[in-house]
């Protein structure tokens, strides 16, 4: 495994002649630059959601089970092993939708049929 950042060193010669008319024999300044490698992004590993989602939003137990692949997730990632931290972060994700949208649909059912309750209610005092 190589080391970052790489150290470049350029040794910069002046093209001007002195005043003899030969070439200049000193040297230029030492250029020194660093080569930054792209920054690798770590997989994402959605705790955050997964634990809104296990308190508010658990249909069928989907926002636990999505906390658990979330807490893989993140100690594959300490474990410096990205590529089963991605998977492991995908599968919470998916299981944070899941259950996001079903607790969403979830909530207008049980909104809908409270108002269509209430509204029987109300018409039942009527007579």
């Amino acid at each position: 495994m190589e080391s970052f950042p790489h150290s470049v060193s350029i040794n910069m010669q002046p093209y001007a002649r002195n005043w003899a008319g030969s070439p200049a024999t000193t040297f230029g300044p030492t250029i020194t630059s660093f080569v930054q490698p792209e920054p690798v992004p770590s997989p994402r590993d959605f705790v955050l959601w997964s634990f809104f989602n296990s308190m508010f939003c658990n249909p069928f137990c989907l926002g636990f089970i999505a906390l658990v692949f979330s807490i893989k997730a993140r100690d594959r990632k300490i474990a410096q092993d990205p590529a089963a931290a991605d998977s492991y972060g995908r599968t919470a994700k998916h299981l944070n939708i899941a259950a996001f949208c079903l607790g969403i649909v979830g909530t207008i059912i049980c909104i809908v049929l409270l108002v269509m309750y209430y509204n029987s209610l109300q018409a039942g005092n009527r007579r």
